[in-house]
C-alpha cells in the first residue's frame, strides 16, 4: 500500500511539473515588448514618468509606426519567417507546415496605439505570436498546419477616423472613399500606403477569402478589471460585442439667460442632460452586461448668458447580444420623445455606425480552456466590451481571443501595465492552443 501510494505521488508530482512547463520564454518576450515601446515613446521630461512607463503615441500610418514595422518585421525574418506585406499594409509571416494541403492557423494582432496610450494594447498579443514561434523554434517542433503571424494596419484609427483598417480590408468591407480621407497635414490614406510601400489602387485585393485559414487566434490584454479584481490568469472571450452608435440633436431656442422665465424656456441642454439620465436607466433596466454611453456633448452657442439652443451628442449602446441593445434602443427613443414634450423641444437621432456581435467558435473556447488548465492557470469566460480585429476576420474565418489581466482595468493610458508573468501565461497558453488546434483541425470545419 506504501509503494502504491509513493508510486502515485511521483506520477502526481511528474504531472504538476509538465503542465506547469512553460515553452515561451519570458524574459525574452518582455524585452521584445521593452524595445518596441521605443518607437513613439515621449520625450523625458522631469517630475514624469520615464521609460516603459512613459506611455507611447504610435498612431497607425505614422513615422513612428514605419519605424515600429521594421524592427517587427526584423525579429519575424529573425525568426525564420517568410514575410509579405498585404495591399492594406498588414504584415504577414509564414512558417510553413508538414501537411501543404492543410490551411494555415493565423494569429497576432497590432502595434499602433492610441495618442498618449499604453504598451500593453496590441503589442502583447503581437509580440507573444513572435515568442511562439521561436519557442517552436526553440524545440524544433513542426506543426502539421501552416502558421502565419500577422499584424494589422491601424487597428485604432485616430488616424484617419478608421479603426480596424487592416483586418476590414482583409474582411473586404473597405469603403472605396477611405483612401481619399485626408489628415491634418493634408496627406491621404493614399499617400499613407505608398509609404508603406503599398499601391493605393489595389485595396480591394487585401480581401481574404473564406477557407485560407482554418483558424484566427489573438492575444489581447482584458482592457477590463474583471480578470484582475477575480485575481484570474486567463480570459477566455465568449465574443466581441457589437454596437451602435448614434449622433442626437436636440433642438430648443437660445435667449437671454436674465429675462426669459424659467416656465417659458426651451433649453436644449437641459433636455439632453435628461436623456444621458434617460440612457443610463434604460440600459441598467436589462440587467446584463449591456452598457451605454453619451460621450460627447457640444452646446450651442456655448455662453454663459445664453441659454443653450442646440445641443448635439453622441449614444452608444454595446452587448454582445444584437436583440438587447435594439430593445434598450426603442425605450430610449420613446423616452427621448417624452423628455422632448416636456421640454418643448425636439430630438432627433441618426445612427452613423452599427458594427455587429462577432462570437468566437465554441470548439476554439473550448480548446483555449483546456490550454489554459493543462497549463495550471484559472480560467472565466467573458465577453469582450472593445472591438478588435477579430471582428473583423470572424468574415472569413473561425474566431478565438485570450485575454490576460490589466492592471486596475486601465487602457488607453499611459498607466496600462500588464505583468511579466501574467503577458507570459497568455503567451504560453496561445502555445499550448495553437498546438491543439493543430492536432485536432483537419480543414473541413
Amino acid at each position: 500500500m506504501r509503494v502504491t501510494c509513493m508510486l502515485f505521488g511521483l506520477m502526481l508530482a511528474s504531472s504538476v511539473a509538465h503542465a506547469q512547463q512553460s515553452h515561451v520564454n519570458q524574459h525574452r518576450l518582455w524585452g521584445t515588448l521593452e524595445k518596441l515601446s521605443e518607437f513613439g515613446r515621449p520625450p523625458a521630461e522631469p517630475g514624469k514618468p520615464s521609460g516603459f512607463e512613459a506611455g507611447v503615441t504610435r498612431l497607425g500610418f505614422s513615422n513612428e509606426d514605419l519605424a515600429a514595422r521594421e524592427y517587427v518585421m526584423g525579429l519575424l525574418r529573425d525568426a525564420g519567417l517568410t514575410v509579405r506585406v498585404d495591399p492594406a499594409g498588414s504584415i504577414f509571416a509564414r512558417r510553413e507546415g508538414a501537411d501543404p494541403k492543410l490551411p494555415a492557423l493565423l494569429f497576432g494582432s497590432h502595434i499602433d496605439s492610441v495618442p498618449n496610450g499604453g504598451n500593453f494594447d496590441g503589442d502583447v498579443g503581437s509580440m507573444s505570436a513572435i515568442e511562439v514561434i521561436r519557442a517552436l523554434n526553440d524545440t524544433k517542433v513542426r506543426t502539421r498546419h501552416p502558421l502565419e503571424v500577422v499584424i494589422w494596419t491601424n487597428e485604432e484609427g485616430h488616424h484617419f477616423r478608421k479603426s480596424l483598417f487592416g483586418s476590414t480590408a482583409a474582411a473586404g468591407l473597405m469603403e472605396p472613399e477611405v483612401i481619399h480621407r485626408t489628415d491634418e497635414a493634408g496627406a491621404t490614406v493614399a499617400d499613407w500606403l505608398r509609404r508603406y510601400g503599398q499601391d493605393p489602387a489595389r485595396l480591394q485585393d487585401a480581401r481574404i477569402p473564406k477557407g485560407r485559414y482554418a483558424a484566427y487566434l489573438e492575444l489581447h490584454i482584458e482592457q477590463g478589471g474583471i480578470l484582475d479584481q477575480q485575481k484570474i490568469q486567463i480570459g477566455v472571450v465568449e465574443g466581441i460585442i457589437g454596437f451602435q452608435w448614434r449622433t442626437c440633436r436636440a433642438r430648443g431656442f437660445a435667449n437671454h439667460a436674465g429675462t426669459t422665465p424659467m416656465p417659458g424656456r426651451r433649453d436644449a441642454f437641459l433636455a439632453t442632460a435628461q436623456a444621458a439620465l434617460a440612457v443610463r436607466e434604460e440600459v441598467r433596466r436589462e440587467g446584463g452586461r449591456e452598457v451605454g454611453t453619451v460621450g460627447y456633448v457640444k452646446v450651442e452657442p456655448n455662453a454663459g448668458n445664453v441659454i443653450p439652443g442646440l445641443v448635439e451628442f453622441t449614444v452608444e449602446l454595446r452587448d454582445l447580444d444584437t436583440a438587447v441593445y435594439e430593445r434598450t434602443w426603442a425605450r430610449i427613443e420613446k423616452r427621448f420623445a417624452e423628455i422632448a414634450a416636456a421640454e418643448d423641444v425636439s430630438i432627433q437621432c441618426e445612427l452613423v455606425e452599427h458594427g455587429r456581435p462577432a462570437l468566437t467558435m465554441r470548439a476554439i473556447r473550448d480548446t483555449i480552456r483546456e490550454a489554459a488548465r493543462d497549463a495550471g492557470y484559472s480560467t472565466l469566460d467573458l465577453p469582450s466590451g472593445a472591438g478588435h480585429d477579430a471582428q473583423q476576420v470572424s468574415h472569413f474565418a473561425p474566431i478565438g481571443m485570450i485575454f490576460v489581466p490589466s492592471r486596475g482595468g486601465i487602457s488607453h493610458s499611459p498607466r496600462e501595465y500588464s505583468a511579466p508573468d501574467a503577458v507570459a501565461r497568455g503567451a504560453e497558453t496561445l502555445y499550448r492552443t495553437l498546438l491543439l488546434l493543430d492536432q485536432r483541425l483537419d480543414g473541413k470545419e
